[in-house]
């Protein structure tokens, strides 16, 4: 074997482990963010609040993609793409600490405080393990490689409602009439056991968190040649002048508040009368998992799809499936709606990694800064379910699904014509 065949296999074996060991941090913030979704009924009921207060919880967490992901860019581009993800590892696991203080007082605030300096640590890891991942090969594979690691990510979303249903929502929860029923020392005492539940899950994250961050430290992540210098050169409305990222932009922050806003609301929907026939909100939690494991599933299928079919072609087509499930959706009941918005995770799954890899392609030495306006992007999962919670108020749970399905409508048409790259 001579000295370059030699150097090739090394330089293969070490892309395919580097790649390995970011998917551990993809399924790390997967698993986070999905556990909002137990987190909303669990403090709505434990704070008796209404469905807008209750979207607050993800206002806040994906609020903080809006306001870090610049500073996160710059902290990347200081310190490296290794050094960033240790950092925003420990951020995440200081926010996640910071849950115990919060239960402890039982004050709402504090807890979405703790979330957004959780949701600043995963804003770290976004800027900088999402274009390593789709720039650690041939940018014909960078969908396909990107939507693998994605697969993670949707383990992670998978395991995470089980974890949560069976330690949060293990109790029975009371209505606010049923409160307001009891003395108000035993009203109190529940409101407060119902808050101080969460502490040990995430004592756990942190710890899991901290530990993770010091195995990145001591492992060696090959540099790529053109990528640590990415967040070095040029502006954000340089980047914006490409039309195929500025689109992309407006198609992440849609996808990502149309896919929040439906896990958000998937527990209260499924045990909802006439949806999910007797079923409590902690057996709701086992459909939750269904609908991220198909996303895991879809991931799967979809890395072998995406190197062999159009990307564009499989991401239209996705979402005009996903719009005819929402459609039936709203206008079912039983279980035709239930499988029908259980069924959106399976054809969910490849189209985050499909938009960012499509929207950064070709950008250079710009991708640093498009990778920066996308995960600025992901601020859609603050607006979108807040809209959709202000809906689910005025007009009902069922009737909030049409906002997610006008998003979808748009990525359509980023799909077939947005993506298109000027020439």
């Amino acid at each position: 074997m001579d000295t370059s065949t030699a150097v090739r296999g090394q330089h293969v074996h070490s892309t395919r482990t580097a790649l390995a060991v970011v998917t551990a941090i993809f399924f790390m913030w997967g698993f986070i963010t999905c556990l909002n979704d137990i987190l909303i009924p669990h403090l709505k009921a434990a704070f008796s609040l209404t469905w807008v207060q209750a979207m607050l919880i993800q206002f806040t967490f994906f609020g903080a993609y809006f306001l870090m992901s610049l500073p996160a860019g710059r902290l990347v581009a200081a310190v490296g793409y290794k050094r960033g993800i240790v950092a925003g590892l420990a951020i995440a696991g200081v926010g996640a600490l910071l849950f115990w203080p919060a239960a402890a007082l039982h004050v709402y605030g504090l807890f979405l405080g703790a979330l957004f300096v959780l949701a600043t640590g995963i804003t770290v890891l976004q800027v900088a393990a999402n274009p390593y991942v789709a720039l650690l090969g041939p940018e014909q594979t960078s969908s396909s490689r990107l939507t693998l690691a994605q697969s993670m990510n949707a383990l992670g979303t998978t395991i995470a409602p089980l974890f949560g249903g069976l330690l949060i929502l293990a109790a029975e929860p009371r209505s606010a009439e049923q409160l307001a029923l009891l003395p108000q020392a035993e009203a109190l005492a529940y409101r407060a056991a119902e808050a101080q539940s969460v502490q040990v899950p995430y004592l756990g994250l942190a710890i899991a968190l901290f530990v993770l961050a010091a195995a990145i430290w001591m492992f060696r992540l090959p540099s790529i040649a053109g990528v640590e210098d990415s967040t070095r050169h040029g502006t954000l409305g340089q980047a914006l002048r490409h039309r195929h990222l500025a689109f992309g932009v407006l198609a992440i922050f849609f996808y990502v508040g149309a896919e929040v806003s439906i896990g958000s609301v998937l527990v209260n929907f499924l045990s909802m009368p006439g949806i999910g026939e007797g079923l409590s909100e902690q057996q709701a939690t086992h459909y939750v998992s269904l609908y991220w494991g198909g996303a895991l599933v879809g991931r799967l299928v979809g890395t072998v799809l995406l190197a062999r079919f159009d990307p564009r072609r499989l991401l239209g087509l996705f979402a005009l499936i996903v719009m005819g499930l929402l459609a039936v959706t709203m206008l079912g009941s039983g279980n035709l709606a239930k499988w029908s918005v259980v069924s959106v995770g399976l054809f969910n799954s490849i189209m985050f990694p499909t938009i960012f890899a499509l929207a950064i392609g070709g950008l250079g030495p710009l991708t640093g800064q498009g990778s920066s306006l996308l995960v600025m992007a992901i601020v859609g999962g603050a607006v979108v379910p807040l809209a959709v919670g202000w809906l689910a108020d005025q007009h009902g749970l069922q009737a909030s699904f049409l906002l997610p399905l006008l998003c979808y409508l748009f990525i359509v048409f980023y799909a077939w014509r947005g993506s298109r790259r000027a020439t």
